[in-house]
Formats: C-alpha cells, structure tokens, sequence
C-alpha cells in the first residue's frame, strides 16, 4: 500500500528510536532504515513511502532523497550535527532542517574529558602494561592537568560544557568561536593563532563546515606548543588524519585522543591503528541511555512542531 492510503510516514535513517520518542509519535507511520543506512538505500525508502518527515540518525540525506518525497517539509537531526543534511538543497525545496541542540551536550562533554584524562594520564597504556603484568610505577610519569592551558574550538552547549568541566580541574581555558557571545568569565576569548601557540591540549566542539574542513593540518599543529594533547569528539573532517600522524610520530602532538574520523565508519586498516599515540572511540560520545532518550524526544517535538506550522496534521494522509 502507499503513504496515501495510510497515516502520513516519518522516515529514520537508523534501526531504533527511542520509546518516548515513537510514544511522540504515535499517531503518524514510523519507518525505519536500518542500522547504516546508505544514501542510496534511504532515497528508495523515501520514494516508496513519501515521507512529510525525516529523522536524521545514520548515514546522508542529498537532495536525491528529498526530490524522492515530494511531501517532504521537515529533517530533524537526532543530534546536533548537521553536515549530513544537503541544507541547501533543503532550502531550495522549502524543506526546514533542524536539530537537537544541546541533547547529547552533557554526554559529549563527559566523553571529551574521558578521552582528555585517558591521554594526560596514559589510562590505556597502563592498562594494557598492567594485564602483562608489568608494573611501571619507578619509570611512568603523567601529565598534571592543574595549571594547564586548554583551547576550546567551539562554544556551543557541548564545547561550554566541557569549558567547565576543564575549568573545575584548575585548567585555564582558551575558547574560540565567532558566533560565542556571553561567555562564562573562565572563557578567556581567544584567537585562533593564540590557541595554537599557548594551549598544552585542545578539545575540538564546533560543526564541520568548508571553511574549517582539515582545520587540524600540518601548518596549524607546527604552531601548536610541541607535546600538546588534542581531543575531537566533533567531526573526523575537522582533522587531517595524515598531518595529525605524522605530528603525533614526530612528538609534535603527544597524544591525540578521537571520537571522530574523516570516513566512518573508520576504514579497517586505519593509519591510526596499532599506533601507541593514539586513544579511539567509535564516534560514541553521545551514545548514553540518556542522550538516547533525549536526542530522540527532542527529534521527534522539533519534526511535530515544523509540521504542525505547515498544516500538516497525522490524520490527513499525505
């Protein structure tokens, strides 16, 4: 059967949502995608069933797929990045794109000072010694983080949130970003080039965008003070992995602890395996039993909200 000969469809590029979310939205058909949904494979599902919305958890959505849903008014990100989402394309067809700022905040913020603390105080090497049953406790030294220089790449909820957290540990706190207003005054307003140059460690927060695509790469970590520790729980386009490998080899960069790589998921083999300087993630910062309720009912009110301002109500049909 069509969307038409039922209730108006709502589209989740993932295999799940959370229970309160769906509970949100009951009265409209919910389709699922998948666990990793390409392109390709969500374009066939919008042209099947027509969707007025999609919620944005895996993999792209291209104008492809919306020219595959004419009924198409809303994609509400299950999250708050957006570079998944043509926005352009989007705006092109009158199709609103929002997202669930601030849900995962708490999360990422916590997964961030992990990764930090993990590479200041060489958690997984020792770790690891220690099941080989080696004990370095006469030659292994850490970093003491009090007194330390952060810089804070985007100042959003997440990136504030972990200013904090850096803040409560006695860091000083570098931040940057150019839409930041109202700052916490343990954010001392920084350019980029003094972050570079002063920070002992740097926590990337801000969206992906052309204009800081590989803002990590080989010119900007030769002004970074050698042995720094860099952390990215945002996005893997914000670093260029080459450049990152060969400062971490050189020492340049002490540790890099990541959440975040250019191709996800990460390709198998990857430069960074195997590499000692290194502490990764599979892009889970934001995956908690909370965030996953949060991200989800925040997805869900922004899609009713847009379509309730286009008129679009779960018992007219498409």
């Amino acid at each position: 059967m069509t969307a038409s000969q039922h209730k108006p469809v709502i589209l989740v590029t993932g295999a799940d949502l959370a229970p309160q979310a769906l509970e949100l939205l009951g009265e409209y058909e919910v389709i699922f995608a998948g666990k990793a949904p390409q392109a390709d494979d969500i374009a066939a599902l919008a042209r099947r069933h027509n969707p007025v919305a999609i919620i944005v958890r895996y993999g792209a959505v291209t104008a492809d797929v919306m020219d595959a849903a004419p009924a198409l008014r809303v994609i509400s990100k299950h999250g708050s990045g957006t570079d998944t989402i043509d926005k352009a394309a989007a705006a092109a067809r009158g199709v609103e794109v929002t997202a669930a700022v601030g849900a995962n905040a708490a999360a990422v913020a916590e997964h961030a000072l992990a990764l930090l603390l993990a590479c200041a105080k060489s958690v997984v090497q020792l770790d690891r010694r220690m099941h080989a049953g080696h004990w370095d406790k006469a030659t292994h030294k850490s970093l003491e983080l009090d007194g330390r220089t952060i810089g804070v790449i985007g100042l959003g909820a997440i990136g504030l949130r972990f200013a904090r957290m850096a803040d409560a540990l006695g860091m000083r706190v570098l931040g940057f970003d150019p839409y930041g207003r109202n700052l916490p005054t343990y954010v001392l307003p920084s350019e980029l080039e003094t972050i570079w140059k002063h920070s002992d460690a740097i926590s990337l927060h801000c969206p992906l965008t052309p204009e800081n695509r590989n803002l990590i790469n080989a010119a900007t970590l030769a002004q970074c003070k050698k042995g720094m520790i860099l952390v990215n729980t945002a996005r893997g386009g914000l670093v260029d992995e080459q450049a990152l490998l060969k400062a971490v080899r050189s020492g340049q960069v002490a540790m890099a602890g990541l959440d975040s790589f250019a191709t996800e998921p990460m390709a198998v083999p990857h430069i960074f395996q195997n590499e000692p300087g290194f502490v990764l993630s599979p892009h889970i910062g934001g995956v908690t039993s909370d965030a996953y309720v949060k991200m989800g009912t925040a997805a869900a009110n922004n899609t009713l909200t847009v379509l309730a301002r286009s008129g679009i109500a779960a018992t007219a049909g498409v």
